[in-house]
């Protein structure tokens, strides 16, 4: 006689089970979010929304020219920076481009520039009428400005020991000034400052910054013509440590 087959009840406590590790999960996740600080929230908030994207320098983000090639000159340091140093100069660079790749309203024109120079690095941030960081003839930020050195803030923020920070204020030629004693040496001046609070705002330490100056239109980019509205810009400087003088 054959013996009866029992039928086998036992899945859904497995599917019941999940479910209440889900809950569990989630539940840890929102308390250990409520836990930390706005800056912090505001970043994982940003990671969600906006996740890294694979890029290159041939890619169509938000910063598509970016020399790697370390530029050398007689009197750069680059020969006397050490490997770490450098690898975390390239590790910054990586880390700003996927940082402000993220902003989906970014234009096709690049806002931000990356350079290595004999010193560092310089990042360029441009006030274009397209896309300007500053309201116009004041050095206040428009919320994108604001958005873009908060970015960069945090990122530099990361890499405490690594350089110095230098900051300059442009303009371009043919600004017509709104009065006599607000010229372009007042308004290149007052960005420049603009950018160091920003920075300041956002946890980079006081000691980094060790120059701020505006030079109006005296110093117009190479190979546009002067009164071109790229050199309505703010230069972030990062100088290795390894170039102070002792």
């Amino acid at each position: 006689m054959k013996k009866k087959r029992h039928a086998h009840h036992g899945g859904a406590w497995k599917v019941a089970y999940a479910d209440f590790v889900t809950a569990m999960m989630a539940l840890f996740m929102v308390l250990w979010l409520t836990s930390h600080d706005e800056k912090i929230k505001e970043a994982i908030q940003r990671s969600f929304l906006h996740p890294f994207a694979a890029v290159t320098k041939d890619s169509g983000g938000i910063i598509t020219n970016m020399d790697t090639q370390m530029m050398k000159s007689s009197r750069g340091n680059f020969d006397a920076a050490s490997a770490v140093e450098l690898k975390v100069l390239r590790q910054l660079a990586d880390d700003l481009i996927k940082m402000l790749q993220s902003n989906p309203e970014t234009p096709e024109t690049n806002p931000v520039k990356l350079d290595m120079t004999p010193e560092g690095m310089r990042i360029i941030v441009f006030d274009r009428a397209q896309r300007p960081v500053f309201e116009s003839d004041s050095a206040a930020f428009t919320p994108y400005g604001g958005w873009v050195f908060s970015t960069l803030a945090w990122e530099l923020s990361r890499y405490t020991n690594a350089f110095r920070i230098e900051l300059e204020g442009h303009t371009e030629q043919g600004l017509a000034p709104e009065n006599e004693q607000r010229t372009g040496w007042e308004l290149s001046t007052d960005r420049a400052h603009s950018a160091r609070r920003k920075l300041l705002e956002n946890q980079v330490a006081p000691s980094l910054i060790r120059k701020v100056a505006g030079y109006a239109d005296t110093l117009p980019l190479p190979d546009i013509s002067p009164e071109d509205e790229s050199n309505r810009r703010v230069s972030v400087l990062l100088k290795l440590k390894s170039g102070d003088n002792p």
